[in-house]
């Protein structure tokens, strides 16, 4: 239910309220357009691509939100140094993330700018609500403020008068402000953070956030009126909405707020409560205290989960590009390939620590498992198949390898726990060990050696064949998430359609179903193999 001011108004679709089990509502931050993107951008990005496409392959149905943040005064000055107005720096470089996002192949539903016309519509309509409410009222502010941070800041949290966060120089400001009331919601707000452990991942941000909010909230600054790049106050245009209360709001408009305000039947409401807001470390207080409350003023339901990652440091130092530490996702595309760059950012680190980017490390997890395991594990199958059976697949009626089943379906079992907690890095793990199961089970068979000449030996070397085949096509499923061009070429490969038969989670039905109608006898394996992992010469 929402409730307006001076009225309660019903949506049709709060009908299906038990629906919301089907839906998957997944959100990277939205980015700042100041500068060109960096690893960081598509650190986020490729973590929420992943869950999402992952939640599509179990039959949700899922919308996946990413986009561009550009108004406030970081902008505004960054245009005027430029010589260009805030509008077209903002349309010059939001491109630029769109342009990344298309070479990491990211999936989303909606790239949304906060120049959008809904979304500007939205946020003016909500700030109109809060104040006729009560909890946004207009006083004075008198305090600090980072601009690179777009941060209100108190007098004790400085560092030798500098933001605690990005270590610049704070501002002392003073003018006539709207404020919105944090501390209305503050007991409000602990209580629900106690009792929703899901709420807040990894585990240990929450007492971070719950310290933060029990040394006691104030009321929040949430209009500025010394610059003009922004969107209007409603009814007193000399004030510009701060660009925080802005951008939050644009996971509200992105999925139909107003329509569904409006009564219009939509899936709003459905999606809202099941959405995971994925966001970096440092800006964990702005989603999991400011969100919250807006939420609660408005009297909607909070997020299921808010995920904090870590920081991609570089020599143990935060990127930037005053220190010239700055990894740039491009290039690293350019030159070795979107899954593996994507492989690489999920399978270092434990989502939610901090980690360091070695290009040495980089090149050994590229040569070792993708190039060594993954790759030569299709390679040499494939090989194989040409070499002993022409290409054509033989030998369905001699089964596969019972263990290489199990260990499939021991797999997929965890896997829907695993992407709710965002455990990337053991998926992966488990993942790779299955790969090089398969290729032990090869070594260990050792095809090479059999004479086919003899019945029996064939039907061993048939059945090895097959079992190879079948666990590749899984591994393809596997990595899907995280690789999904390199899935897409495996199945090229194996001259199937990809995830014919699959359903989540998988059963021995479904390996049966994909052994026996997908792989029949005579199945043709994809002449033209590419290798899927060059391999990386270290020319230093």
């Amino acid at each position: 239910m929402i409730i307006q001011i001076g009225k309660v108004k019903k949506n049709k679709a709060m009908a299906n309220k038990d629906n919301f089990k089907n839906y998957f509502y997944a959100t990277t931050p939205i980015y700042y357009v100041n500068d060109k993107p960096h690893i960081g951008h598509a650190y986020s990005t490729v973590i929420a691509d992943s869950i999402s496409r992952f939640k599509r392959l179990s039959g949700l149905k899922v919308f996946f939100l990413t986009g561009t943040d550009e108004h406030g005064l970081k902008i505004e000055k960054e245009a005027n140094a430029r010589g260009m107005s805030p509008k077209d720096l903002a349309d010059a470089v939001h491109v630029k993330f769109k342009e990344l996002f298309g070479l990491l192949s990211i999936s989303y539903d909606r790239f949304i700018r906060t120049t959008d016309e809904d979304h500007i519509k939205t946020v003016q309509h909500v700030f109109s609500m809060l104040m006729e409410k009560g909890d946004i009222y207009l006083s004075e502010y008198e305090g600090w403020y980072c601009t690179p941070c777009e941060t209100f800041l108190t007098e004790k949290s400085l560092i030798g008068g500098n933001c605690p966060q990005c270590g610049r120089p704070a501002s002392k400001v003073k003018e006539e402000s709207y404020f919105l009331k944090l501390s209305k919601y503050e007991k409000r707000l602990v209580e629900y953070i106690e009792n929703h452990p899901e709420f807040i991942k990894p585990p240990f941000r929450k007492n971070e956030v719950l310290s933060f909010i029990k040394e006691g909230l104030n009321d929040l600054s949430i209009s500025r009126t010394s610059f003009s790049w922004g969107i209007p106050v409603p009814g007193n245009d000399k004030h510009i909405i701060y660009v925080w209360f802005d951008a939050l709001l644009n996971y509200l408009s992105a999925i139909g707020f107003e329509e569904f305000q409006e009564g219009e039947k939509n899936d709003f409401n459905l999606f809202f409560k099941t959405a995971n807001h994925i966001v970096g470390k440092d800006i964990l207080k702005f989603h999991a205290v400011y969100w919250p409350i807006m939420l609660f003023a408005l009297n909607l339901p909070l997020p299921k989960t808010i995920f904090a990652h870590g920081w991609w440091l570089m020599d143990n130092k935060k990127m930037s590009k005053s220190l010239g530490n700055v990894i740039d996702p491009v290039y690293l595309i350019n030159n070795y390939g979107a899954d593996a760059l994507r492989f690489y950012l999920l399978r270092e680190v434990t989502l939610g620590l901090d980690g360091d980017f070695n290009m040495n490390n980089f090149i050994t997890r590229y040569n070792s498992e993708l190039a060594n395991d993954l790759g030569n594990l299709v390679s040499r199958t494939t090989a194989m198949i040409q070499k002993y059976s022409g290409g054509f697949l033989p030998g369905l009626e001699v089964g596969i390898d019972e263990d290489l089943i199990k260990t499939v379906i021991d797999i997929t079992a965890n896997l829907n726990d695993r992407y709710d907690n965002y455990d990337f890095a053991r998926i992966l793990e488990d993942t790779f060990k299955f790969i090089n199961t398969v290729n032990k089970y090869i070594n260990d068979s050792a095809p090479w050696k059999i004479n086919i000449s003899e019945r029996e030996d064939k039907e061993k070397l048939y059945k090895i064949l097959r079992s190879a085949v079948i666990s590749i096509y899984y591994i393809s499923y596997l990595i899907y998430p995280f690789m999904p061009d390199t899935s897409g070429r495996i199945n090229k490969i194996l001259n199937i359609e990809a995830f014919m038969f699959l359903k989540f989670p998988v059963t021995p039905e479904d390996i049966f179903d994909s052994h026996g109608v997908l792989f029949k006898d005579g199945h043709k394996i994809n002449e033209n193999r590419d290798i899927l992992f060059p391999k990386i010469v270290n020319k230093d």
